[in-house]
């Protein structure tokens, strides 16, 4: 398996100013998609916003990722094919359907939070990453604010039985793709070319959903366009590049503890553009998920990484 090589990266990595500027805007970022899903599905369906948004991205990064970077290899595409399936597909259907099935949108976007908390417990197993006690009690803080926080819109709804596992099944999902990419050394292709894959591997199976509710037409109506170059342009290029950056100098367990603070964040962006209201509770729930992520990255933690490459995965390197 490749080495991801981290040791070259201990200089870089261990910046003092690098992980607060990246968690920031890690965390904007990844809240961004609630505010191009609003636009953009007033007027289309869930499956048919997500097959554009992933087609558009795809499209347009595809010139690059067949002209920039290194020649693909065939095992590279099956990997990056793969996690477009996991991480992208299966991860917001298994949300896209759940909400269809009247589970209700507060509990699927809590279950959607608690990804640091899997990626934590995955990330000892897969590739041998320990987290310290500081850093599962920071881990276990976030969670707790993430609960606060959603916890004026949860409800337990009347969805059939099993549309409350799909959730749960989607976040396990992303939080496996995650933790792979980094055993595997996918990671280290170039960002340009993983995201083209994996965003044209998600557009075709978005397709075929979409497709079976009707045409894939977008509606022209203004709103759905801007909707979907916010998504491409924000929630997707600068997201997801920014989250594939970071998995590369930082372990995935703090890259992941960030997400924590998406909950909170995109309270004050519907706030911001749609007028909703905030909450004493959810200030409340922001401040305790800020003292999570805080102990979840500690020093220590940003200071050791794991070569996933080696024959098990658990060669240890410090910077």
């Amino acid at each position: 398996m490749p080495s991801t090589h981290l040791a070259t990266r201990g200089p870089l990595s261990s910046h003092p100013l690098l992980w607060p500027l990246m968690a920031t805007g890690l965390v904007v970022s990844w809240s961004s998609g609630f505010v191009g899903i609003r636009f953009a599905s007033d007027s289309a369906s869930v499956y048919l916003v997500l097959f554009w948004r992933t087609l558009v991205s795809g499209a347009l990064l595809l010139p690059f990722a067949l002209m920039v970077g290194p020649r693909l290899t065939a095992r590279g595409l099956l990997h990056q094919m793969t996690f477009g399936f996991m991480g992208m597909f299966l991860y917001l259907a298994g949300f896209a359907v759940a909400i269809g099935e009247r589970v209700p949108t507060g509990l699927v976007a809590l279950i959607a939070d608690l990804v640091p908390l899997a990626i934590a417990a995955l990330s000892q197993p897969v590739l041998g990453q320990r987290l310290s006690r500081r850093q599962w009690t920071g881990t276990a803080v976030g969670c707790a604010g993430v609960v606060l926080v959603s916890l004026e819109g949860l409800s337990l709804g009347t969805a059939p039985a099993y549309a409350y596992a799909l959730p749960v099944a989607a976040m396990l999902i992303f939080a496996l793709a995650t933790v792979l990419q980094k055993r595997w050394g996918a990671i280290d292709m170039p960002i340009h070319q993983s995201l083209c894959i994996q965003c044209l591997t998600a557009a075709v199976f978005f397709a075929l959903c979409a497709g079976a509710e009707g045409n894939l037409l977008p509606p022209l109506d203004g709103r759905f366009e801007f909707g979907i170059a916010w998504l491409v342009l924000f929630s997707t290029f600068f997201c997801y590049s920014l989250y594939y950056l970071a998995l590369r100098l930082f372990p995935a367990a703090q890259v992941a503890s960030a997400v924590y603070l998406s909950p909170p964040v995109t309270m004050v962006w519907a706030w911001a553009m749609f007028g909703e209201p905030l909450s004493a509770m959810m200030f409340a729930g922001l401040a305790v998920t800020l003292a999570g992520v805080w102990l979840a990255s500690s020093p220590a933690q940003g200071r050791r990484a794991v070569a996933d490459g080696d024959g098990d995965g658990r060669q240890k390197l410090t910077s």
